[in-house]
C-alpha cells in the first residue's frame, strides 16, 4: 500500500482516492465523506475521488434505492457542494437520482468545484447486468450526450463508473473529448478473480490512452477496496488496501506529454468511437 506518492514537479496537482463502505444511513455517509475529504485536503489533494453509491448502499438493489433517491439539487449535493468550498477543493462522488420513472433511478456522478458549483454529471452508460446481477431492473442507463468534463490547473478530469471501465469505448471517448484523468468511482463486487479484473482493467484503460486514472472503490466485505491512481505508462502511484482510506498522488500534466511523445498510439490508431 502506498497511500501518499510525491513529485518534484512545482505544476503537479494532488489528486485523491477515498474508499469507504457506503450503508443506508445517509447521514453517516456524508459524515464519512468529510471525515475522508478532510484527510485528502490535509494531505495535499485538490481533488477527491468517492465511490460509486456513496450517498445511499444496500447489499442488494430494491426499493430502499428509489426512495433514497434525490435530486441534483437534494441535500446529498448541496452538502457535498458546501464541503468542497469549505476545503478549497473539487469533489467526485456517486448519488442516485431521481427520474421521471417512479420504479426506477440514475446512478450518476456528480463533481463539485471549490466554489461550491456543480461542474460535470454523469449518468452511468453500462449498467452491471453480469455475474448474477441485473442493475437495469432498478436504474435507467445515462443517455449518450457529449462527455462533461472539468479542468483543474492543466487537467482535464472526466468521468466514468465501475462497470464501464470494461468497455474501453467509454474512456477512448473521454480522452477524445480532451481528458487526461478519468475518474471511476465503482463499487466493484467482489468474486473471483475480480480483484485481478480490477487492476487489469484500470491499468488497460491508462496505458491504452496514456492518461492518469484515479478508481475509488468500497471496501469489504462487498467491494474490493484496492482504490488506486495509475499513471500514463501504468504505474500505480498510490494505492489503498482493505481499509477506509485516503491515497494520494501528485500528478504533472506534462507526464501525459511526455509519454505521449514516446507512445503516439493515439494518433496512430486507425478507429473511431462510434455510437451503438
Amino acid at each position: 500500500m502506498n497511500p501518499i506518492a510525491q513529485t518534484d514537479d512545482p505544476a503537479a496537482i494532488g489528486v485523491a482516492v477515498a474508499q469507504f463502505a457506503p450503508g443506508p444511513d445517509r447521514a453517516q455517509n456524508r459524515a464519512v465523506i468529510r471525515q475522508l475529504a478532510t484527510t485528502a485536503a490535509r494531505r495535499g489533494a485538490r481533488i477527491v475521488v468517492f465511490p460509486e453509491y456513496s450517498a445511499f448502499f444496500e447489499p442488494k438493489l430494491g426499493p430502499a434505492f428509489v426512495a433514497a433517491a434525490e435530486p441534483l439539487t437534494g441535500h446529498f449535493v448541496t452538502s457535498l457542494a458546501a464541503l468542497a468550498a469549505e476545503l478549497g477543493i473539487h469533489i467526485v462522488a456517486g448519488m442516485i437520482e431521481t427520474t421521471k420513472d417512479s420504479e426506477r433511478f440514475s446512478n450518476t456522478l456528480v463533481a463539485v468545484d471549490p466554489t461550491g458549483s456543480l461542474v460535470a454529471t454523469y449518468r452511468k452508460l453500462h449498467l452491471y447486468d453480469a455475474f448474477g446481477d441485473r442493475e437495469s431492473d432498478w436504474v435507467l442507463p445515462g443517455d449518450i450526450d457529449a462527455p462533461e468534463t472539468f479542468e483543474v490547473e492543466g487537467l482535464c478530469v472526466g468521468l466514468q463508473t465501475c462497470y464501464d471501465i470494461r468497455f474501453p469505448e467509454v474512456t477512448r471517448r473521454l480522452v477524445d473529448a480532451g481528458v487526461t484523468l478519468t475518474v471511476v468511482p465503482a463499487e466493484w463486487v467482489r468474486g473471483p478473480l475480480k480483484e485481478h479484473h480490477w487492476r487489469t482493467l484500470l491499468t488497460a484503460r491508462a496505458l491504452e490512452n496514456t492518461i492518469f486514472v484515479a478508481a475509488a472503490d468500497h471496501t469489504p466485505p462487498i467491494g474490493v477496496g484496492t482504490s488506486m491512481i495509475i499513471d500514463p505508462m501504468g504505474i500505480a502511484l498510490a494505492s489503498l488496501g482493505e481499509a477506509a482510506d485516503v491515497a494520494v498522488a501528485y500528478l504533472a500534466p506534462a507526464r501525459v506529454r511526455a509519454v505521449r511523445a514516446i507512445n503516439p498510439a493515439l494518433a496512430l490508431r486507425r478507429f473511431a468511437v462510434i455510437e451503438r
